[in-house]
């Protein structure tokens, strides 16, 4: 499918960078500092992506207080060790650059708290691409869509039918559709894992590597 989008707007854990060490490490440290129960590899994954506080929650069966203590206790760890221990997926450079050349506007939409998520994406190379770097609030109140939403208003694409999010998660997904615009999947993230499990979602397409997003995009 070719449509002509004028606005990317890229998740960032498991979409742009694979951070699963970082965020592992931080998690794992304020289990030690807490003495709470240890968690498999399996159950640590998926922090990655969600909003901390739910993560929190879900695995350790405590209220939004306590939730919200233990998550401002690994975003310490998380910025004073491991904020900048991740990977760049494979092409996803050289797929913005082509984006960029078919004028198409670029932007990420993130759980991570704002000042972590522009620290990390400055890092890493992707303002080249892009002013528009959005994260949560410090409380961490903002949902998906709220922060999608604000990547479109500060854009000058004024046509949400001309925007779209990318993103490996449900919650990508789900916020896309909160949020009023298309939605491509890809697999090579923490979420989703093949073009089945994108499917049970609206979305106009699934990829398995940075490169396939071309493919939805023409110049403009």
């Amino acid at each position: 499918m070719n449509k002509q989008y004028e606005l990317a707007i890229f998740d960032l854990d498991g979409t742009l960078l694979d951070t699963s060490e970082g965020i592992i490490a931080s998690v794992q440290e304020t289990i030690r500092e807490n003495h709470l129960h240890p968690l498999t590899d399996e159950q640590l994954r998926t922090f990655i992506g969600p909003p901390m506080e739910d993560s929190f929650a879900k695995h350790f069966d405590i209220d939004r207080e306590k939730a919200a203590f233990y998550a401002s206790v690994f975003r310490r760890h998380y910025r004073e060790k491991y904020l900048f221990d991740a990977v760049l997926y494979p092409g996803i450079h050289e797929t913005m650059e082509e984006l960029k050349k078919r004028g198409v506007i670029m932007g990420a939409a993130t759980y991570k708290r704002q000042d972590y998520a522009v620290d990390i994406l400055k890092h890493f190379g992707f303002d080249r691409y892009s002013s528009l770097l959005y994260g949560s609030d410090p409380e961490g109140k903002m949902k998906k869509p709220d922060i999608i939403r604000k990547c479109i208003n500060d854009s000058p694409v004024r046509d949400d039918a001309k925007a779209v999010m990318i993103g490996d998660s449900s919650h990508d997904a789900l916020g896309a559709q909160a949020a009023g615009i298309d939605f491509i999947g890809v697999t090579y993230g923490f979420g989703f894992r093949d073009p089945t499990d994108v499917a049970q979602f609206p979305h106009v397409g699934a990829v398995s590597e940075p490169v396939g997003l071309l493919a939805y995009f023409e110049r403009i």
